[in-house]
């Protein structure tokens, strides 16, 4: 396993140079403690523009060089979905740690195969979902986690978003490299944070189509019923076929309050039992995130940044990160299991 002296910054290396990776970018070189090193990508004008972009000292076409190098301790990777497992598992069979943008991979086979080596090589790997770092989607998670709503009656993610025509090129909606559609590359983190927040459900009913992306060969739009081991029960409403695209919602509701949570904002607070800081967390704050409602391009870095910050200052106590391989490996056993239930037309247990 790789290691850096307590006083240099950590190495990152990156591998792919498609929209994410510019996000992976300039999140790096916001950290404290970290500097981007490298990045792996096959096509070298790409590669070469994109190291020039970021002033950095290295470029490959080769990812064996990039995980190779002793100065690069984490390697992130951003090649679509289901081209996520090769290189993971190079840089995992090198001693490198491992931040990989959401989903792990497009399988639950695929994912476990990785942390499997994560956890023979002794490296720490996580999943981008950035999400989870928001100041409101932690509000909401201690509230649950404190109990102010009581038994958990409804539990429900809409992911109700705009993607154009000519977003569809390549490997996006395609199955073999994106995996499926909108559940698993839109409302994947949607997924993340209502199984964050509710748990993962017991059982699964689900549906899929394509409404207005008929060239695709996965879904533009799904929905499935819920059925939590609490007993709870919920939605999931899932598409890109929409317009004008609406933020991200999740709505809990339990026997003794409330919350609405649009993208990262707070926007129904309410309990049976007030307490002094309500009023605050009513009032909100800026959703620091953005959005990616109609535009992929539109979210912010920031969510990256606390994430990867997170992973370095683990790296450096020796403790696990907030967020680690088998976390992320629940967001793609859900996706899984909806797609399971809609093209075979039954309920999926999970």
């Amino acid at each position: 396993m790789v290691s850096s002296p307590a006083n240099s910054p950590l190495g990152f290396g990156i591998v792919g140079v498609g929209m994410i990776a510019e996000f992976h970018a300039q999140a790096i070189g916001q950290l404290q403690g970290a500097k981007l090193v490298g990045l792996a990508t096959r096509n070298a004008e790409s590669g070469r523009a994109f190291a020039e972009k970021h002033r950095l000292p290295f470029h490959t076409t080769d990812v064996a060089q990039l995980v190779a190098r002793p100065d690069i301790s984490v390697v992130c990777i951003t090649t679509p979905s289901g081209a996520h497992r090769e290189p993971a598992l190079a840089a995992i069979r090198a001693g490198k740690h491992v931040v990989i943008e959401k989903p792990l991979e497009i399988t639950t086979e695929r994912t476990d195969e990785i942390i499997a080596a994560a956890d023979a090589a002794g490296v720490r790997i996580a999943p981008i979902f950035q999400a989870r770092f928001g100041d409101g989607a932690r509000t909401v998670k201690a509230a649950l986690d404190a109990g102010r709503l009581g038994r958990l009656v409804l539990a429900s993610a809409y992911v109700k978003w705009h993607r154009t025509a000519q977003y569809y090129t390549g490997w996006k909606g395609s199955l073999k490299i994106d995996g499926g559609g909108a559940v698993i590359n839109q409302a994947i983190h949607g997924v993340d944070l209502l199984q964050w927040f509710a748990g993962m459900p017991a059982e699964i009913f689900a549906w899929k189509t394509r409404r207005v992306h008929t060239g695709i060969e996965a879904e533009d739009t799904a929905v499935a019923a819920l059925k939590f081991a609490s007993g709870a029960l919920g939605t999931l409403e899932a598409s890109t076929a929409l317009w004008p695209g609406w933020a991200r919602r999740h709505e809990l509701c339990g026997e003794n309050g409330s919350i609405v949570l649009e993208d990262d904002r707070i926007v129904r607070w309410e309990f049976r039992v007030p307490q002094p800081d309500d009023d605050q967390v009513r009032a909100g704050g800026a959703n620091a995130l953005g959005s990616g409602a109609s535009n992929p391009s539109a979210i912010s870095t920031e969510g990256h940044r606390r994430q990867l910050q997170d992973f370095v200052d683990a790296l450096r106590a020796g403790r696990a990160p907030a967020l680690d391989g088998r976390e992320g490996r629940k967001a793609v056993a859900f996706v899984r299991a909806v797609y399971d239930s809609a093209e075979r037309g039954v309920a999926v247990k999970l």
